[in-house]
């Protein structure tokens, strides 16, 4: 027997207002079968059906699409894989893995941040409870694949990142990329804004750490994406937001570089003693201030070290997971989000895969804030994007 949760006392706030348990019920029953229909279809058709002796008939014989969770090939979410790059802009949202981590200065294994990424995220599936979102409803999603980084040459890594980035970025499709080191933050931000003509974007970065020393060991490591992402005209260093910087690890040639140009800095205390609320409004007014965009940078060692010990900068006292997701989602639903960058997983120190989760949740929580806020699925390119690259942004750095 069953009953209806809206006559259920549990199931009501003190004011009679429904809970959120009872809207997700709600939202749920509206939710179409359409996505999953097709995804069981094409199983079937290109896995063959199933043996005689299986009675679910939606069980094909060589796995594909979600389940089971433990096969079947690891791109984000049993995304498709789409092998030819040039077809990217039929898609909705591409996941581009970037496997790069010649920009550590201490511990290595960025590199494999991609790979730990795609195989937990197995263990999701396309659909959000309290949202009421179902992905594979909402939008279509495809993996590209990882951009060929050069090893130990972080130029020439660079230049290939910013190829790659700008390429999906022009083609229309949302770019959600997987670190890989935060170096990249440099070379991802200079390959937006090859397609931005006159147009700029905002930066907010989530992180404990500054990152805007001009070098770090004679190079551009990952301690120094911003000073050079702010060189450039289409990234002003005023719409450059730093939530949760703190702690042991802050260098202060990188403080000095934010003082000089007037980065906006939020620590973990102003954050917590401000409020959520007037947190992500400081964040928003600051990076959308005579911007056409938001780039969002989530170093995922900005949440506190106890829950992401696989990272190569570990840093306690951080956000707590629910902070972080609820300031990405005021960020998410109530800007222009152009693409986001989540950075610094390093599967060799984790746990349980436990940072790797908390990547692929920060990656699923944004598709569904764009998908909520109507930034997706995108019925026509984005006015911010310009056709014609222009591969002068940024000055010459050698």
């Amino acid at each position: 027997m069953t009953t209806d949760p809206s006559n259920d006392p549990v199931f009501q706030s003190p004011d009679g207002a429904s809970s959120e348990a009872q809207r997700a019920l709600e939202m749920e029953a509206r939710l179409p079968l359409t996505g999953w229909q097709q995804e069981v279809s094409q199983g079937l058709e290109y896995g063959l059906e199933a043996a005689a002796s299986i009675r679910d008939r939606t069980i094909p014989t060589f796995s594909r699409g979600e389940l089971p969770h433990y096969a079947g090939i690891n791109t984000f979410l049993k995304a498709p894989y789409v092998e030819d790059v040039r077809k990217v802009g039929e898609y909705d949202v591409a996941i581009v893995g970037i496997p790069h981590d010649s920009g550590t200065t201490y511990r290595p294994g960025t590199r494999f941040g991609p790979q730990g990424i795609r195989r937990i995220s197995a263990l999701y599936t396309p659909y959000n409870f309290e949202m009421g979102i179902d992905l594979r409803e909402s939008i279509t999603l495809c993996d590209v694949g990882d951009v060929f980084t050069i090893p130990a040459n972080n130029e020439k890594s660079f230049d290939q990142i910013s190829k790659g980035v700008a390429h999906v970025f022009a083609s229309g499709a949302f770019p959600i990329l997987l670190g890989g080191d935060h170096s990249i933050g440099f070379p991802t931000v200079r390959g937006i804004c090859r397609h931005l003509g006159d147009k700029k974007v905002g930066i907010i970065h989530f992180d404990r750490h500054v990152d805007t020393q001009e070098t770090d060991l004679d190079e551009r490591m990952h301690t120094c994406p911003w000073f050079h992402a702010t060189n450039m005209a289409n990234a002003p260093a005023k719409n450059l937001v730093q939530m949760g910087i703190g702690g042991w690890q802050v260098p202060r040639q990188g403080v000095k570089v934010c003082r000089e140009r007037a980065t906006n800095i939020l620590t973990v205390t102003d954050i917590t003693e401000m409020g959520l609320d007037a947190a992500a409004d400081f964040a928003i007014a600051r990076a959308t201030d005579g911007t056409d965009c938001v780039w969002i940078s989530f170093d995922i060692d900005c949440i506190d070290a106890g829950f992401v010990p696989g990272t190569g900068w570990p840093e306690p006292g951080g956000l707590l997971p629910r902070e972080a997701l609820y300031l990405l989602k005021r960020i998410v639903q109530e800007t222009t989000v152009c693409g986001i960058e989540v950075v610094e997983v390093s599967p060799p120190y984790d746990v349980s895969d436990m940072t790797s989760l908390m990547a692929t949740r920060v990656i699923c929580d944004t598709m569904a804030h764009l998908v909520k806020s109507g930034q997706l699925p995108r019925r026509e390119k984005p006015s911010y994007i310009h056709e014609e690259a222009n591969m002068s942004v940024d000055e010459p750095w050698q």
